[in-house]
């Protein structure tokens, strides 16, 4: 029991300790909880969201500064499994979470208005944002990473290299924050989305093919498409071809599953904010009538 507790815990301690990652998801928790403790009587956050959030963050947390980290820098289908969870796993959590108010109320008030919302009104953040969160832009950004580290001689060379490694990964979870904080908007765009519902569902539908396809081309290759594997070692006794093939399968089902459960969200509020237009419309009309009368 001792050996095995022993065993777990120093799974659990850093493999690369990165205080970047640390200071990213710690920060993130420490000022949502904040939040939460300084929110105003009244405001409730509902508990789906809450587990939401810190779920999102705790998988991530784990898939970067865990012994997990070395298991995916030693089998295929772990690497995938960890990319799984930066681009797209953790950042829906987070997105569906909806954390910018709670985010806010747990910032210092200091620090908000004289540093963080002057540089988010600034001429270059807006422009920034908006290109990055662009209809055409995003989407393509979203897959092109995906397909980008998973060039073959792409991904040797991240593999290698200790820098290279942390910028993909980096890259990935960014990325993900940015294309899931757009599509799982709860605002319609006539209440300040950058993008419309029906043009989200759009998207998240063509998103679905080029992730499918790549996935079904790993699993189904017959070549080694990804021997730095073999030169740093495989953590298990495991074929590369069933390695590559598990890959493949976690990088073709998975992320399609998501855009659907994305797309059956968004259907529902798409419905949701077409009964309330029919219901202001109810109500101007009500209204008119009885000024009339």
């Amino acid at each position: 029991m001792i050996e095995e507790l022993r065993v777990t815990v120093a799974f659990l301690l850093p493999w690369e300790f990165s205080p970047a990652m640390l200071a990213l998801c710690g920060g993130a928790v420490f000022l949502y909880v904040r939040g939460l403790v300084r929110a105003a009587r009244g405001i409730h956050e509902p508990l789906a969201r809450r587990l939401a959030f810190i779920g999102g963050w705790a998988l991530i947390y784990f898939v970067t500064q865990t012994h997990y980290d070395y298991l995916s820098q030693h089998m295929f289908y772990i690497h995938r499994v960890q990319h799984l969870v930066l681009h797209h796993i953790g950042p829906f959590l987070i997105a569906l979470s909806q954390p910018l108010a709670v985010l806010g109320r747990g910032l210092p008030r200091g620090l908000q208005e004289r540093f963080l919302t002057p540089l988010w009104r600034s001429r270059p953040m807006r422009i920034a944002y908006r290109v990055m969160q662009n209809a055409i832009v995003a989407p393509v950004l979203f897959v092109g990473l995906i397909f980008f580290w998973l060039t073959p001689s792409i991904h040797f060379d991240a593999m290698l290299s200790a820098r290279l490694y942390q910028v993909m990964n980096w890259s990935m979870l960014l990325d993900g924050l940015l294309f899931w904080a757009l599509m799982l908007d709860p605002r319609s765009q006539a209440e300040g989305a950058l993008v419309g519902f029906g043009l989200r569902i759009l998207i998240l539908i063509i998103t679905i093919f080029p992730q499918m396809a790549l996935g079904a081309h790993l699993a189904m290759s017959t070549t080694d498409l990804y021997s730095v594997y073999a030169v740093c070692g495989r953590a298990w006794n495991l074929s590369p071809h069933a390695d590559q093939i598990y890959g493949g399968l976690t990088t073709w089902i998975p992320p399609g599953m998501m855009n659907l459960i994305a797309i059956l969200i968004l259907i529902g509020r798409l419905m949701r904010a077409d009964q309330k237009a029919v219901d202001r419309k109810r109500a101007t009309a009500n209204s008119t009538t009885a000024c009339r009368g």
